[in-house]
């Protein structure tokens, strides 16, 4: 059994990690977050310790490493994105290897920066990259595989999901602290579409505010034209006032269906990084480069064939 703590504990993602924790057989020792709000521990690891100051967290993270069945083996990294570089390395220092969800960092730079922590104190970080393990994309990334056409396909990417205003209040709308829309709901996607496609050829920025951003993609294997959005107002007529969220991608004007099993990703997850084939740092770096170019990039006006339908309405 391996001890885990886990940073971030009152957030939206923590409670699949509790749960993965929990299903593996493993033991919760530790939560640390500034919000306290994290009554879902009673009911999966209730004797979990749990802190809302770093300090006292991390003082009590070194006490436990002077016994060995109670020192922490992993630390599970689910706090805001800006601070996943900061929380990745302390667990790093305390001996742990450390599990982190997407973005692991914002920047390339930022990565060979952890590289450099894993050389130094021997421990290895893993990133969280649970869409390659959906059935869905394994078998759509064996038939892409099997076919080995040289024609691209033709890819579709439109995400809206509708956020309210509370969202421009948290962190998570802060492009200081979240990076972005581009990267905060399109890092999963952009990983899925390396995964499956190869490597990227082509990265240009379309259409980029507060709330949206389109642009287009080239891979390998693959030409995708995307569109992400937290704004309710880019619903889709037929979908207004009845659903919050629209979610297309397609493959050769064919639906990529990926909603079933998606909150078990997560133990999946869990269970290869513990079996030793988890996704590390190099795993990262290609939708860490996608997303970065397409937060500093200037919107440029989208050659043939290349504008994703939603564009127009925008400019």
């Amino acid at each position: 059994m391996k001890n885990f703590s886990l940073i971030g504990a009152a957030g939206y993602i923590a409670p699949r990690h509790m749960k993965a924790i929990k299903e593996l057989g493993h033991n919760l020792s530790i939560g640390y977050d500034t919000n306290d709000s994290v009554g879902i521990i009673d009911s999966i690891s209730p004797d979990s310790e749990f802190f809302t100051e770093f300090e006292r967290f991390q003082e009590h993270a070194y006490r436990l490493k002077r016994n060995p069945s109670t020192a922490l083996d992993y630390v599970a990294v689910c706090s805001p994105n800006y601070l996943h570089h900061s929380h990745i390395a302390a667990g790093l220092r305390l001996g742990c290897d450390v599990i982190c969800e997407k973005p692991l960092v914002p920047t390339p730079e930022l990565l060979d920066e952890l590289a450099e922590v894993e050389k130094e104190t021997g421990q290895r970080v893993y990133n969280i990259l649970q869409l390659r393990h959906h059935e869905a994309i394994l078998k759509l990334k064996e038939k892409v595989a099997n076919e080995n056409r040289t024609e691209k396909y033709q890819v579709d990417l439109t995400y809206i999901t509708s956020r309210g205003k509370w969202y421009m209040e948290s962190w998570k709308g802060d492009p200081r602290k979240s990076f972005g829309v581009a990267t905060n709901i399109g890092v999963h996607f952009f990983d899925m579409l390396h995964f499956i496609f190869g490597k990227l050829e082509k990265n240009v920025l379309h259409y980029a505010n507060d709330y949206k951003a389109c642009g287009y993609l080239e891979y390998e294997k693959a030409r995708v034209p995307w569109f992400l959005s937290i704004d309710a107002n880019d619903l889709p007529d037929e979908v207004k006032g009845k659903q919050t969220t629209f979610r297309n991608i397609s493959c050769e004007g064919e639906q990529i269906e990926f909603s079933a099993g998606f909150t078990d990703l997560h133990t999946i997850s869990y269970q290869e990084i513990l079996a030793g084939r988890g996704y590390g740092i190099e795993d990262a770096r290609h939708c860490v480069e996608t997303v970065h170019h397409i937060r500093t990039a200037q919107p440029e006006t989208p050659a043939e064939n290349e504008a994703h339908a939603f564009l127009k309405k925008l400019i």
